[in-house]
């Protein structure tokens, strides 16, 4: 790649414009194009798992052909593996911990708190209580 007045010059526009059009333009480029690599790259993930897949689904086969429980149980933990591992990847298993803040002890202790400083405001305190509640049951959304 040239420089910028070498750019200007090919074009026929001032330098300032090649440096205002690489500012503004540039960045995005960048970002689609990182987003392309790791698209691609997660493409030729799933297929190298889709292929270990069906490997693994006919050395299952050939156990099982062959009398062979103990290597048959192997290629199914493998192929049950292969299946949460794909699934993780399309993004339809999810293995990440849920924490229900709701029970949490900081939770519960910072909601007394609050509760018991509105004491001396029944109606704020009322409707603090029965916001707190919506949420525990799932009707506070927006």
């Amino acid at each position: 790649m040239g420089s910028y007045r070498d750019i200007a010059g090919q074009y026929g526009v001032s330098k300032t414009a090649v440096s205002r059009h690489t500012k503004e333009h540039l960045p995005d480029l960048l970002t689609k194009a990182h987003e392309a690599e790791q698209l691609a790259e997660a493409d030729k993930l799933l297929t190298d798992i889709r292929k270990i897949q069906v490997r693994t689904l006919l050395m299952l086969q050939e156990a099982e052909k062959s009398g062979d429980l103990r290597t048959a149980l192997a290629a199914v933990r493998e192929a049950r593996n292969n299946i949460a591992l794909l699934g993780e990847l399309r993004g339809a298993l999810d293995r990440r911990p849920v924490v229900n803040v709701l029970v949490s002890p900081e939770w519960l202790e910072l909601r007394a708190l609050i509760v018991g400083a509105l004491e001396p405001h029944p109606a704020a305190r009322d409707a603090v209580v029965r916001a707190i509640a919506k949420v525990g049951n799932g009707s506070a959304r927006q």
